[in-house]
């Protein structure tokens, strides 16, 4: 039997939740969730709901911002992150494609 706890990816966490796990301000995660960095899924009440995957990605950027970058420069490379996977995904995939058809 799967448990919401057990799905990375499962909205379980209020913000007050995150914050005191991460350490910073409530502020700061909704601050994130304005300039689009971290966005959280909402309850039906529209209350931010943070998942374990988010929560790590939140942590990602308390790092980069400790080195000095800003919030849209952070915000780019996530975006060029998630871009890297995705082409990395796809060339694995065209590669499984490729090695399937030299064996025919």
């Amino acid at each position: 039997m799967n448990l919401p706890m057990d799905d990375e990816h499962a909205a379980l966490f209020t913000v007050g939740q995150v914050a005191d796990m991460l350490q910073v301000q409530q502020a700061f995660l909704r601050r994130i969730d304005d300039h689009r960095v971290v966005s959280p899924q909402r309850s039906a009440g529209g209350q931010r709901r943070y998942s374990r995957s988010e929560i790590g990605r939140i942590q990602e950027v308390v790092t980069m911002m400790g080195e000095g970058m800003t919030l849209p420069a952070i915000r780019r490379i996530l975006e060029l992150q998630h871009a890297l996977a995705e082409i990395t995904r796809e060339r694995d995939e065209l590669a499984r494609l490729l090695a399937a058809a030299r064996t025919r």
